[in-house]
């Protein structure tokens, strides 16, 4: 996989956009500073807009009420969470009305209730699985609770594994390091109903009527790698969690088709780099390869240079994404 041209905006080559939403749309409680106007844009071209997030802490509800005070006019319908692909894991294998130990919040409750189960929050025996999502207000008794049940064989569902999510004070905690806890404290692994997983992306894709979506998000390990293992067109933005350097030491899997600094480039032409005889090309920027090194030379759009110097490095396996030589290729431009 290496990033690709596209000779018209990304909203007309699709019919869908499913776009992340902590470090894409929002950041905490405020908007990225692209994202309403861009969002209003590909919306005006005809393109229809799902939000698709791993964070199951809210209902779709409050989400779009959020989204709304933003600048994003959207209604419950447009949100597709992960709390609903959990809980609806759990309600294909247990009768309704079975009890289900919510180890999160509010949307994971609702979510849970709304496929038929009863939510709990003390574990007994007849506990039947535990489902566990991102809360700002997570506390050791649920922690604690989970645990046991998880231990005594109750079927175990994370609504995500996102380690980390953009924060008003930078990069925090996420779902994935509290599920770590119970995980690590059981010996038990939970199914994962989240990306990269493909429950959220088909109930996007369902409630957009999309046959050819672009999966928009900021993180490579979810976002990128759940569009990639499914066929699907991807773009990286780079208002969240992602830096230049985690795109250039990439695995295949994670390696986006489209790269932006933020949603702007969802309406946007994209140019991709020309490869040849050991030289990368992309705007006005090269990158030359040799005995397992790079060399970056020219000036213009520096975003035309990552493209550049990420597509010779994945091209080239002798070459060290961490190495000296891309480090100061990406401190030439920037970074």
């Amino acid at each position: 996989m290496s990033l690709q041209a596209a000779d018209r905006p990304l909203n007309e080559l699709h019919d869908a956009m499913l776009l992340d939403l902590d470090g894409v749309v929002y950041i905490g409680a405020e908007a990225v500073p692209a994202a309403p106007e861009a969002i209003g844009k590909a919306r005006a071209t005809g393109a229809k807009v799902a939000f698709v997030t791993n964070n199951a802490g809210r209902t779709p509800a409050r989400i779009a009420e959020h989204l709304t005070h933003l600048g994003v006019p959207a209604v419950p319908e447009d949100v597709v969470t992960s709390a609903e692909a959990a809980a609806r894991l759990i309600a294909e294998r247990f009768p309704s009305g079975s009890d289900v130990l919510v180890v999160g919040d509010t949307g994971l409750r609702q979510a849970v209730r709304r496929m038929g189960l009863r939510p709990v929050t003390v574990s007994d025996e007849s506990t039947v699985a535990v489902v566990q999502g991102f809360s700002r207000t997570m506390n050791r008794d649920l922690l604690d609770q989970g645990a046991l049940a998880v231990a005594r064989g109750a079927f175990y569902v994370a609504s995500n594994a996102d380690a980390t999510a953009p924060g008003a004070w930078g990069i925090t905690p996420a779902n994935g390091s509290f599920v770590r806890v119970i995980a690590h404290a059981t010996g038990v692994e939970p199914v994962i109903a989240g990306k990269p997983m493909r429950p959220l992306h088909e109930e996007g894709m369902l409630r957009t009527g999309a046959t050819d979506p672009l999966i928009v998000g900021d993180r490579l390990d979810t976002d990128i790698e759940g569009a990639t293992t499914h066929g699907t067109a991807s773009l990286l933005v780079l208002s969240g969690v992602v830096t230049p350097h985690d795109l250039v030491a990439a695995p295949p899997h994670q390696r986006p088709r489209y790269l932006s600094w933020d949603l702007s480039g969802m309406n946007e032409t994209h140019p991709g780099p020309r490869r040849g005889d050991g030289r990368t090309e992309c705007g006005g920027w090269a990158v030359t390869t040799g005995r397992g090194s790079v060399e970056l030379s020219g000036d213009g759009d520096r975003l035309d240079g990552v493209r550049a110097l990420c597509d010779a490095v994945w091209a080239d396996e002798s070459i060290d994404p961490t190495g000296a030589s891309v480090t100061s290729a990406l401190r030439a431009l920037g970074w």
